[in-house]
């Protein structure tokens, strides 16, 4: 036999034999496991508990307080008194803003309702002043054919006169500020809308006041 065939037959004779003493031969110890340590786990610092910040004083100066605003609600200033309203309470918190309407003077609110009056008068006399002049025994007037020669045109003229007449009346033109009844600030006497600075130290000074002052009467009590 070559060497060929000699391979070919050896090795598988040899695979066998290594196979057969390995069904005999004791198993190897187990090697020893080794558990890995359990890592500590990191500290979790808590936050630390500041105490609250105290406000400050500007912040209790408006509890107790009232600032009320006077003005022509006819004249559009509602949008105006709405701003001041929020600007205080965001600068004093806890005072007590109050908003009403400054009424015109007592003339002009009587004109004022007569004035609806007189507008559907006319208007009803040019539409059927034909039949209502002659019951009422009276002769027209001759302003009423200078109308009636032009319907559309002298109702829509005595509509907007009238309605411009009757919101002038209405209207004062005030925008009064007043901080626990006394008044800071007046559009009639100044002319003109107050600033939002201004405005703001007008009543922080009358609240320091008031503040000072209910301080002293507390004092003199004790």
């Amino acid at each position: 036999m070559d060497r060929t065939q000699i391979l070919l037959v050896g090795l598988p004779i040899f695979l066998f034999c290594s196979d057969i003493l390995n069904l005999f031969a004791p198993p190897p110890p187990p090697k020893p496991t080794h558990h890995p340590s359990p890592r500590p786990k990191p500290q979790i610092h808590q936050p630390l508990d500041f105490p609250a910040q105290k406000q400050s004083g500007i912040g209790s100066i408006g509890i107790g307080n009232t600032v009320s605003i006077d003005f022509c609600t006819s004249c559009s200033y509602k949008g105006n008194a709405v701003t001041v309203k929020n600007m205080l309470e965001s600068e004093f918190p806890g005072i007590n803003v109050v908003l009403a309407n400054y009424p015109p003077p007592l003339p002009k609110r009587i004109l004022s309702k007569v004035v609806p009056v007189v507008q559907t008068g006319v208007i009803v006399a040019i539409v059927a002043g034909d039949q209502i002049f002659p019951r009422l025994g009276m002769t027209p007037p001759p302003w009423y054919y200078s109308l009636r020669a032009n319907k559309f045109r002298s109702i829509a003229s005595t509509w907007l006169l009238t309605n411009f007449l009757q919101s002038f009346l209405q209207s004062s033109g005030a925008f009064e500020v007043y901080c626990n009844g006394e008044l800071v600030f007046s559009k009639l006497r100044e002319n003109r809308f107050p600033g939002e600075i201004e405005l703001r130290e007008l009543v922080g000074r009358r609240l320091a006041n008031t503040r000072f002052v209910s301080d002293i009467e507390g004092g003199v009590g004790l």
